[in-house]
């Protein structure tokens, strides 16, 4: 769907602070993204993408699956912003070189806020995942 080339059309975050690279698939509940680490990413350390990098990828897989819905309907894209996370599992870090492969399920939208679960893949093993919360601007 989108490449790296334009994914920045569809997130308001801007290198080096951006965590997805690639748009696969987007629908009204269902969005996936991919993300192939690199030693330089701001989110990695001793080797290994962080708890926040994993957290911020599924953000901003939100965050691109609304992008792709405003640019579809000619509206500017939104910002969005974390209001909560829940149940938030880590069962491994991501190695430099892995790619990821994210899904972000909306389950309801209430007064602006995105209801959200995400999961983080790397092959098939599950690396996260979490329930948030993201309001909308």
């Amino acid at each position: 769907m989108e490449t790296e080339e334009n994914i920045l059309s569809l997130i308001p975050q801007q290198p080096p602070f951006v965590m997805i690279d690639r748009l696969y698939y987007s629908d009204d509940s269902v969005t996936r993204s991919g993300f192939r680490v690199t030693a330089e990413n701001v989110l990695t350390d001793n080797g290994v993408f962080t708890e926040a990098g994993l957290l911020e990828n599924i953000a901003q897989t939100a965050a691109a699956r609304e992008g792709y819905l405003s640019r579809a309907e000619n509206k500017p894209v939104r910002v969005g912003y974390i209001a909560s996370v829940k149940n938030f599992d880590v069962f491994m870090l991501p190695a430099i070189g892995s790619e990821l492969q994210t899904e972000v399920t909306v389950e309801d939208t209430v007064m602006g806020v995105l209801l959200l679960s995400g999961r983080v893949w790397c092959q098939d093993t599950l690396l996260a995942q979490c329930e948030m919360k993201v309001f909308l601007s």
